[in-house]
């Protein structure tokens, strides 16, 4: 393996498409048709800092991840090592504070500093929630999987902030606020919750590393058994939100939209349920967990409908 090729991996090249995909849909299929007449000039320029801000705060922490992951991964996923086998640790503890001080500067490029410093602050405070996820939350019960939740649904609630003075100054002549706050945190929702979906059957996966090295996390803390009823309560929850949601938007007439969100969200979800409590395997959990990638992207590419409905 090359030293590029290392450190794509390193990085986790495909995750940061995934963050810039959601990012970019967010702005161009929800923002800039709500606000299409009062976007200020700059506005673009602005949104490409922001996305390279998460871009490299993110790939800092898959690099601060795999750092303090040495010994879990050679018996989790020996295969995929980078740290220590291609990229020296020094290295990769100096690309990590290069990466997310790259970040933070980003932030500061992105937003006016006096009226958003709390934007700069919440970018500063994710880049210490992914050192202390690797360093301690990711081996506690449940803390972890909710930060990577929480920091997965920032993605795109950064945005939305970010675009709250223009959103706010056109609130008396505009009628887009609602629909502008309700998707926001409608997308973020439903990724904060796939992702805690996910969390924790990747715990379930990686059971026999973390078990060997001091882990608590929910299925060595509570077993197998209930951390899939865990999974199983928040799937049950997802589905009925987004069932209800689909009845909701009947009244538009956004068939497009309904089909789309039943035939590949929504059974997709219950086809993974039924699959949950067959698993048994690694290579199982592994597919649970790509299946719930595959909604996420799903979820996420359901923008697209909101560009021409809007």
């Amino acid at each position: 393996m090359s030293l590029a090729t290392a450190f794509l991996r390193l990085i986790r090249v495909p995750n940061l498409i995934f963050i810039a995909l959601t990012q970019i849909l967010f702005q161009f299929c929800i923002y800039d048709p709500l606000y299409r007449d009062v976007v200020p000039e700059d506005d673009l320029l602005k949104f490409i800092y922001l996305v390279l801000a998460s871009l490299f705060i993110a790939a800092a922490g898959y690099v601060i991840n795999d750092y303090f992951d040495i010994n879990i991964d050679e018996i989790n996923k020996p295969q995929k090592m980078v740290v220590d086998k291609v990229i020296h640790r020094r290295w990769a503890i100096a690309w990590h504070f290069i990466l997310s001080f790259t970040g933070i500067i980003f932030t500061a490029l992105a937003v006016p500093i006096l009226e958003k410093w709390y934007l700069i602050l919440a970018n500063i405070a994710s880049v210490a929630l992914l050192w202390f996820y690797s360093t301690n939350f990711k081996k506690g019960l449940l803390i972890g999987n909710f930060v990577i939740s929480l920091l997965t649904a920032w993605s795109i609630l950064i945005i939305f902030f970010s675009k709250l003075s223009v959103v706010n100054a056109f609130a008396p002549a505009n009628h887009s606020q609602p629909k502008f706050f309700r998707l926001a945190f409608l997308y973020a929702g439903f990724a904060f919750i796939c992702s805690l979906i996910r969390e924790a059957i990747k715990d379930i996966e990686d059971i026999k590393g973390d078990e060997r090295f001091g882990s608590r996390s929910m299925p060595i803390a509570w077993g197998i058994n209930a951390s899939k009823v865990y999974i199983a309560v928040w799937m049950i929850v997802l589905i009925i939100i987004l069932i209800i949601l689909q009845v909701y938007i009947l009244q538009f007439r956004w068939w497009g939209l309904v089909v789309y969100a039943v035939v590949l969200i929504i059974v997709p979800l219950i086809v993974i349920f039924r699959k949950l409590f067959r698993a048994s395997t690694t290579e199982d959990y592994h597919n649970l967990s790509t299946w719930i990638k595959g909604v996420m992207l799903a979820g996420i590419l359901s923008m697209i409908f909101f560009y021409f409905y809007l």
